[in-house]
């Protein structure tokens, strides 16, 4: 069996923050609403079903919602589980997605001990945070990341961020830049932000159009180019660095099939992506279906061969053996699972491809001469 990793989401939609942009706001009758929270019963499960598959590697990342209001004990009990059921020889890995609010000292010390690798959501500075990410009582939740950003340093806890690019950041390339060398992050995700507002049937006023992700693409590439390339570590750059070095992509949003993961409900519903939680693309409970079979389905493998769908505007396209069409969200924005569509991207990926890649292609060149060398 080709291995796979899950996206285990334990608290399923609930969270203690109220940002604007959720993507879950609209979704309630598909990922439901209120309080939701993983039983023993799930957690143990799909705990002992996927170490029992004996993959060399074993990566569980949990999220949400917020996964840390499943409290402390919960995460403690998840590692127990993963001792005993651990085989020899397996590499376990855990990763934590959260927007760091509850991470204090208890929570950090327990991360480092542990060995989780924590991403951590904050966009940039005060003002273009606190924008969108408030709490519900509608204050801005900045002070608080950044402690928790504080805690995780002191405490030698492993951590990235990750940036939602919306119409609030979007235009300040150098701003988001500048904060995180400041503030000595060097592990940045950038996803860039577009829904359908439900009522107009256009894009929602937070999002983000191509060109602007474009721009702000590639003014980012030229700091980080200029500044070094090995100082930050930039999730899409680090990608198509390995695209040039390997042939293959790290990054799910340009690979040609998207197999990488299966996501676990609270409940134990399985689906393939955190973006198709929805009836069509429901997989099975793991109480029900053994997680083998889920992984082994016809349907999940339907969804992992629908990236190959390529319309004929990719087709033609210069960039299309390192972009692949971008992920299935983006091209479906305008249809439900309409994935022959170009990505709502595109125009951004192909202005950052034109300038970007012949320095990508040196970057690519520069590090394999010196691996070689090494050796």
């Amino acid at each position: 069996m080709q291995p796979f990793t899950l996206l285990i989401k334990p608290t399923g939609s609930d969270c203690n923050l109220d940002c604007k942009y959720c993507f879950y706001k609209d979704r309630a009758l598909e990922v439901g609403s209120g309080r939701q929270r993983m039983s023993e019963e799930v957690l143990e499960k799909l705990i002992k079903d996927y170490l029992q598959l004996g993959f060399e590697y074993s990566g569980f990342s949990w999220q949400g919602g917020e996964p840390t209001l499943m409290g402390l004990e919960f995460f403690k009990r998840a590692v127990e589980l993963q001792r005993k059921y651990g085989g020899g020889g397996q590499t376990i890995a855990n990763a934590l997605q959260t927007n760091a609010v509850l991470l204090d000292d208890d929570w950090c010390r327990f991360l480092h001990e542990n060995n989780f690798l924590v991403g951590i959501s904050i966009d940039g500075p005060k003002e273009f945070h606190d924008y969108y990410r408030k709490d519900h009582g509608g204050a801005g939740t900045f002070d608080k990341v950044m402690e928790a950003i504080e805690n995780c340093k002191k405490h030698k806890v492993e951590f990235n961020t990750l940036i939602l690019l919306s119409s609030r950041n979007v235009e300040h390339a150098d701003e988001l830049f500048d904060f995180f060398v400041k503030n000595g992050i060097r592990y940045v995700q950038l996803i860039p932000c577009v829904e359908i507002d439900l009522q107009s049937g256009g894009v929602a006023d937070f999002s983000i159009t191509p060109e602007q992700y474009g721009k702000f693409m590639c003014r980012f590439f030229e700091r980080w180019y200029d500044d070094g390339a090995r100082a930050m570590s930039i999730r899409d750059f680090d990608s198509i660095l390995a695209f040039y070095m390997t042939g293959g992509h790290t990054l799910c949003t340009y690979n040609r099939r998207c197999s990488q993961y299966i996501v676990v409900e609270h409940s134990g519903e399985c689906f393939p992506c955190d973006f198709f939680v929805e009836p069509k693309w429901f997989l099975g409970n793991i109480l029900k279906t053994p997680i083998e079979k889920i992984a082994a389905s016809e349907k999940k493998l339907d969804f992992s061969r629908a990236k190959q769908k390529i319309g004929d505007k990719c087709l033609v396209c210069r960039h299309l053996a390192i972009c692949r069409g971008g992920c299935l969200k983006d091209r479906s924005l305008y249809g439900a699972n309409a994935f022959d569509r170009p990505s709502y991207f595109c125009e951004g990926y192909r202005q950052l491809f034109d300038n970007a890649i012949p320095k990508f292609m040196q970057l690519a060149a520069a590090m394999q001469t010196e691996t070689g060398s090494k050796r």
